[in-house]
């Protein structure tokens, strides 16, 4: 028989596991142009395997106030935020508390960014598919995983701002 506690488990950072970030352009809501998309997903390889890496995603972003499933958070109005994005020399290195992920995405993202101010944040309860040890899919069955609906359902959706150096 399984029994399910209701205390509530201090958040290890070590659950989440490999952190993905997967920057790619999305079709805006009217079809005239591009939005530069960023969904963070764990693989699920923790020390307590997908279960609780998605379990440890989404009391990370209980800690953050970012509702799972909900409207997406406007954090160009919100300064409190706790997720926060740094692009710099070609790299996204993105922030919240005790994690700390990067990644270098596509020259047009980068551009849109640089244009719009920030981007589409999506961080999903939902763990990606791998081709092996800290390798998430690409390609094809990316796609197919960043666009499911089940993924997006299972995710925290913000408008993230994005911060530069300052020279």
């Amino acid at each position: 028989m399984t029994s399910v506690s209701s205390e509530t488990r201090p958040s290890r950072t070590a659950d989440l596991g490999t952190l993905a970030l997967l920057a790619w352009m999305a079709r805006n809501q009217e079809g005239e142009g591009r939005t530069p998309c960023l969904l963070a997903c764990s693989l699920g390889d923790g020390p307590g395997g997908p279960e609780a890496a998605s379990a440890a995603v989404e009391r990370l972003l209980g800690d953050m106030g970012l509702p799972v499933g909900g409207e997406p958070v406007n954090g160009t109005r919100r300064p409190s935020l706790k997720v926060s994005m740094l692009v710099a020399a070609g790299q996204i290195v993105l922030q919240m508390p005790n994690v700390t992920s990067q990644v270098s995405p596509p020259a047009d993202w980068l551009k849109a960014v640089e244009k719009l101010g920030y981007t589409y944040f999506m961080f999903t309860t939902r763990i990606c598919p791998s081709t092996g040890p800290r390798q998430p899919v690409a390609g094809k069955e990316l796609a197919a995983f960043a666009g499911d609906p089940e993924t997006t359902k299972a995710a925290a959706h913000v408008y993230l701002p994005a911060r530069s150096l300052r020279v």
